[in-house]
């Protein structure tokens, strides 16, 4: 199959229309068939639920292409495992996870060109997404829904390489008490994006979000799980019921007790233990894991020991362990890597 004429090492992390996408309506209580389409655009009336009342869900996944030249992705099952609890919590209809995964691999079949060879450093992106259709003037739910995929040829996160970044702790609460940060829904990231124009205003690169309740636990960023390594080599990653359950963070945590037969804790790190850790990374589909140098908390540094130039060595091992599974340069678990048939 020939690709696409694309500068591949130079594409960056953006979006680019590819050729087909995949568009199913839920209308009188049941989705269609769905099928694929040349048309990137949607019509709606100006009245509609997702307008008025942000009623809308997303995922976020990547095809590969591997080092025998196969075309995969990574774990979609989880995709559409937490696409389906998104669309509860918001009373939307569930789009089933088998129909999920048909989906995404129909798009990345249809758009196969556009998966960057091995070895380039890109990969095509695909989001999946929901969203209430019909009009909704009343704050209820709407009662016709369109889920959609598309995709999208991206680069590396990082070009040149994962430098360390600077974090501050952020003065805004991500996500209520008992609230949807433990799902996938756009108004989460309208929440965040006044944090973050006004973080990168002050010279920073994200922000750490603490706990709502109390603020005195770290939970994560706009759009990342943390995961930090203890002076004496442990892994430890945030638990809390209003952080989103990141696939990669959970893929990582794996591969740190099984791969690298690494002592791993899931629990509360409160923001008084940062001095005792050695290694940060904030973990999530686009860069695996970006290394964070500094967090500044209100003027005062907390630096990490494996400094501001390099990844620390633990999560070093990590990203590359996880990045050689999913590049099938590594043996993959069970049911990690999904093949997408190519006519």
């Amino acid at each position: 199959m020939e690709k696409k004429d694309i500068d591949w090492s130079n594409l960056g992390f953006g979006y680019q229309k590819t050729d087909k996408r995949y568009v199913s309506d839920y209308k009188n209580g049941a989705w269609d068939e769905g099928r694929l389409t040349d048309d990137d655009t949607i019509t709606m009336s100006e009245c509609a639920g997702v307008l008025q009342y942000a009623q809308t869900i997303f995922e976020g996944l990547k095809a590969y292409t591997t080092e025998d030249g196969r075309i995969v992705t990574f774990r979609p099952d989880l995709n559409a495992s937490r696409l389906k609890d998104s669309a509860k919590r918001i009373e939307m209809p569930v789009f089933p996870e088998d129909r999920f995964i048909d989906a995404v691999e129909k798009v990345v079949a249809a758009n196969a060109a556009y998966v960057p060879p091995y070895g380039s450093g890109a990969t095509l992106y695909i989001r999946p997404f929901m969203f209430g259709i019909s009009p909704v003037i009343g704050v209820k739910p709407a009662k016709d829904y369109q889920f959609r995929v598309f995709s999208t040829p991206v680069g590396p996160y990082f070009k040149g390489g994962a430098k360390p970044i600077t974090i501050k702790i952020s003065d805004f609460d991500r996500a209520a008490p008992h609230g949807t940060g433990n799902i996938k829904a756009g108004l989460n990231y309208a929440m965040s994006l006044h944090a973050i124009v006004t973080a990168h205003e002050e010279g920073y690169d994200e922000n750490m979000y603490l706990d709502p309740g109390t603020r005195t636990k770290v939970e994560e960023t706009g759009g990342a799980n943390f995961l930090f390594v203890t002076k004496d080599g442990k892994v430890v990653t945030p638990k809390s019921d209003s952080i989103l359950p990141s696939i990669t963070r959970r893929s990582l945590v794996h591969v740190a007790k099984e791969y690298l037969h690494l002592e791993v804790e899931e629990r509360e790190v409160f923001l008084d233990e940062l001095d005792n850790m050695a290694e940060c990374g904030l973990c999530g589909t686009a860069a695996v894991i970006s290394p964070v140098g500094k967090v500044v908390d209100h003027g005062r540094d907390i630096c990490f020991a494996s400094g501001m130039e390099e990844m620390g060595e633990i999560t070093k091992k990590l990203y590359d362990t996880l990045t050689g599974i999913q590049m099938g340069r590594i043996e993959a678990p069970e049911g990690w890597i999904h093949e997408i048939k190519v006519d």
